[in-house]
């Protein structure tokens, strides 16, 4: 998939995620085979970008090409003078958020509420382009509701407007993350335009990343929830997609080594305490399906350091390599 100069290869790319896909987690998919990683989007409102939290969104020292800088917001002055900012802070590409469903954002009219207004989309798509140099994409999803899906007339406003590629979530807004996503509404506007689109929704296996690009005719996967405490289902995507085979399961032992080099790369990224707190949660994803991780993690996340938390993780894994039950009593 081509996107402006950038050649996405392999065409799996990691969705933006708030509280997820920050620089840690986005490096470390990269390096197990996403072609292209979305950041957890960033406001259009100047008033907070030198926040702790808005300076480390914006850190993109070491990453891979190209950088995909997802903003966020409803005035198109606002946006395309955050798109301008971003673009000078290392963005290569400016990702516009018009798909995520969380009240908070649409309470404001920003994410996907902004699909219930379509001349703003115009302007603000517009004013976006015509602000940088570097390609622009857009994230939507089919629409506010059931009822009113308009994902073909947002996606020929984006491409009259110039937008480089459209990400398309299989689900209204109404619709949350419930159900199961719908690719029909991809399909046709993957037909009717001549952008690069991303399929995204329920891309949870390689078999399924397969039927949706069949389905869709889409130009890429969007990969999101299922890649949590997961990352190394775009290497299974990517061989699959490829060979038409699966790849053997990953081992305990490299899931042990994936998820220590993640947690010192959080370490040191965030600082202590907040990235053992941060951690926490991807401790949960990684641990999940396997042998007592309740207990693990009631254990862990009672851990206040770094080098214990790590020690923890390290201790329970190895047990399940060694295929002995994992002694908590000890680590209490």
């Amino acid at each position: 998939m081509q996107i402006g100069p950038y050649r996405i290869d392999p065409p799996v790319v990691l969705a933006p995620m708030a509280g997820v896909t920050d620089k840690p987690f986005r490096m470390l998919c990269k390096r197990l085979g996403a072609g292209l990683c979305v950041s957890e989007m960033t406001t259009s409102d100047p008033r907070f970008w030198n926040t702790p939290k808005s300076l480390r969104r914006m850190d993109h020292v070491g990453e891979p090409e190209p950088v995909s800088v997802q903003i966020a917001g409803t005035e198109p002055s606002q946006l395309a003078e955050a798109a301008r900012y971003n673009a000078a802070h290392g963005a290569e590409l400016i990702d516009i958020n018009m798909g995520c469903p969380a009240k908070k954002v649409c309470n404001v009219a920003a994410g996907s509420a902004l699909l219930r207004d379509e001349a703003l989309v115009a302007r603000i798509l517009e004013a976006v382009v015509g602000a940088v140099d570097v390609p622009v994409t857009l994230k939507i999803r089919t629409g506010w509701c059931r009822e009113t899906r308009n994902a073909l007339t947002i996606a020929r406003i984006a491409e009259q407007s110039g937008i480089a590629a459209l990400t398309i979530h299989g689900r209204t807004r109404n619709d949350f993350y419930e159900g199961e996503a719908e690719y029909a509404t991809i399909a046709a506007v993957k037909s009717a335009v001549r952008i690069p689109v991303i399929a995204n929704g329920d891309v949870t296996s390689p078999r399924k990343a397969k039927a949706v690009l069949e389905a869709t005719g889409a130009d890429a996967v969007m990969v999101g929830r299922a890649a949590q405490g997961r990352p190394w289902i775009f290497r299974e995507i990517t061989h699959y997609l490829a060979t038409g085979t699966e790849l053997p399961p990953v081992t305990l032992a490299e899931v042990r080594d994936v998820l220590i080099g993640h947690l010192e790369h959080l370490h040191a990224f965030y600082g202590a305490p907040q990235g053992v707190r941060i951690a926490r949660k991807h401790l949960g994803w990684y641990a999940k399906d396997h042998p007592e991780q309740a207990a693990f993690r009631t254990v862990v996340n009672a851990a206040e350091t770094g080098e214990r938390q790590i020690a923890l993780t390290r201790d329970y894994f190895d047990a399940l390599v060694a295929g002995v039950a994992p002694d908590f009593a000890s680590a209490a």
